[in-house]
């Protein structure tokens, strides 16, 4: 009696088992709209993070551009920080907004929304245009 109630419950704790896996799996499963705004969060992260290099990064073909231009685009994103630093007291939150995005298939672009929180209290919600390459979301 013992071994068969032992068997039962195996066979309960790997049906458990295969459910939270089935449950995980949908759980991480998500829209390209979410997978874009969830990139472009995290590439904003950065600003708040000082690693403007690591933003930059976050943008398609940046690698293939002049490191002239590498490096203008660079002085424009710590002059985006400064002017937040000065006008909201910095960037303080990134969110993904309600909206989360809009697919654009004659473009192939996906617009993810975020939502910015200023250290002065203020928000303001913004279009990123991403686009994915190698199953990896970029700004464009």
């Amino acid at each position: 009696m013992y071994h068969g109630l032992h068997g039962f419950h195996g066979f309960m704790r790997k049906l458990l088992f295969a459910g939270l896996a089935l449950l995980t799996l949908c759980a991480c499963s998500s829209t390209p709209e979410e997978q874009a705004a969830r990139a472009a969060r995290a590439y904003y992260q950065h600003l708040i993070d000082d690693r403007p290099e690591e933003f930059l990064q976050g943008k398609a073909d940046v690698d293939s551009l002049p490191d002239s231009y590498r490096a203008q685009l660079l002085m424009a994103i710590n002059q985006y920080r400064a002017d937040m630093l000065d006008k909201h007291n910095g960037l303080h939150e990134v969110q993904v907004s309600d909206n989360v995005g809009r697919r654009d298939t004659s473009l192939h672009l996906t617009y993810a929304f975020l939502l910015l929180c200023y250290g002065d209290s203020t928000q303001e919600e913004i279009t990123v245009p991403m686009v994915e390459r190698d199953g990896r979301w970029l700004m464009k």
